[in-house]
């Protein structure tokens, strides 16, 4: 084979796989303060003043997160199953906006809109075996129906409130997944299909690098 033809057939290659791996990774944007009268003024007050706008393997925005600018947290739990033990469960940590309909880790429908993200973990028994790698989760809640940013709720209680979002008796979940150092905000697609959220959230004692699922399903 001729080498120029060699040369041209390298660089075809590498171009290929240059795009195959930008498709691996979705876009982060970051935008300005949340302002839609959707979410209450109170949740809107207790969000940081930036945000992040992702979009995956959609040309439109998948989504939109913004982090509450300062979240409580407590001493660290000795369980190797819980991936953020310095949060305690039924926390508020921000609010996620889908322009589009959308789906939660278990695959159920989520309808366009604001909703809040509140911490909570998995019940560790037998019907939720293997349901997860981890038992951390952030539940959404329609923002109308969330307006106390410092409230917290009993476990069933916040289920009651985030099975508003599907319209089902579960809760629309998003999963966690574990987040070795604090980054800037990104976003990439590993082998499970997942696309996985990446940032940092501001404790009222330091930060905290945390990674979220926002789109993808458990795998069966």
């Amino acid at each position: 084979m001729p080498k120029h033809r060699t040369a041209t057939l390298t660089v075809s290659a590498i171009l290929v796989l240059s795009l195959f791996c930008a498709a691996q990774n979705g876009k982060v944007e970051s935008v300005g303060p949340l302002t839609d009268s959707a979410v209450p003024d109170s949740v809107r007050q207790s969000l940081d003043e930036k945000g992040s706008r992702l979009t995956l393997d959609d040309p439109k925005s998948t989504c939109e997160f913004w982090a509450r600018k300062s979240i409580p947290s407590q001493p660290k739990k000795d369980d190797q199953a819980v991936v953020y033990p310095e949060l305690a469960e039924s926390t508020f940590v921000g609010i996620i906006h889908f322009p589009g309909a959308a789906a939660d880790f278990r695959g159920h429908q989520i309808p366009s809109g604001f909703y809040t993200l509140r911490y909570e973990l998995m019940p560790d028994d037998g019907n939720h075996l293997g349901a997860a790698p981890n038992r951390d989760f952030l539940l959404l809640i329609p923002a109308q129906s969330d307006p106390d940013p410092s409230a917290t709720f009993k476990f069933q209680d916040l289920v009651a409130m985030s099975s508003k979002t599907g319209g089902t008796k579960h809760p629309s979940v998003l999963s966690m997944a574990p987040a070795d150092k604090a980054t800037a905000p990104t976003v990439t697609h590993d082998d499970q299909d997942h696309w996985i959220f990446s940032s940092t959230l501001k404790l009222a004692h330091g930060e905290l690098p945390f990674a979220l699922i926002v789109k993808g399903t458990a795998q069966q």
